[in-house]
């Protein structure tokens, strides 16, 4: 008998919107300025629902423009928030970040974060011809682990039209290099 209650529940919650209008209409059939009152206060509420996530995803940017790097499980960790919810809201900038200067990149099931210095320095380090092992070296410091971090970027800023032409291939690079 509970299980059967538990599903009543759930599908009611699913269709609690449908069921507020049913409701509303019936008041306004009655009392036509207590359904008006209804759908005023009904429709506050609903605007007030949003303000929490504004104020999250402030706070959210605010916190990753003060990072160098970062992984989606630190940040669930940070703001002890779901997983599945940051990762959503990650997602969310990831598909904003066009003409930002910071880069979110998706590696294996994972969004990392870099920030402003971390993306500079690699266009700097790729327009000098450095290889995806030369700019993991010097990208140390500013936590880009693996060279799969290094090929996320690289693909992310193409794919945003935010990576110019090489200014030296890495085969000439390795030349000069080699020569001198």
């Amino acid at each position: 008998m509970p299980e059967k209650l538990t599903v009543i529940l759930k599908s009611i919650g699913r269709k609690w919107f449908l069921i507020l209008i049913l409701i509303i209409a019936v008041v306004a059939i009655f009392n036509l300025q207590a359904g008006i009152w209804m759908t005023g206060i009904t429709l506050i509420l609903y605007g007030l629902s949003y303000i929490p996530n504004l104020f999250f995803s402030n706070k959210l940017k605010r916190f990753l423009k003060n990072q160098t790097t970062i992984d989606d499980k630190t940040i669930s960790k940070h703001f002890k928030r779901k997983y599945e919810e940051i990762q959503e809201r990650l997602f969310e900038l990831s598909q904003k970040q066009r003409k930002k200067n910071w880069l979110i990149v998706f590696i294996n099931k994972q969004y990392i974060f870099f920030n402003t210095l971390t993306v500079v320095k690699f266009k700097e380090l790729y327009n000098k011809g450095f290889g995806e092992k030369e700019i993991l070296e010097r990208l140390k410091k500013f936590k880009v682990n693996t060279r799969a971090e290094i090929k996320a970027i690289e693909e992310t800023l193409i794919k945003n039209d935010r990576l110019t032409e090489r200014e030296i291939s890495v085969k000439q690079y390795r030349d000069k290099q080699r020569y001198t």
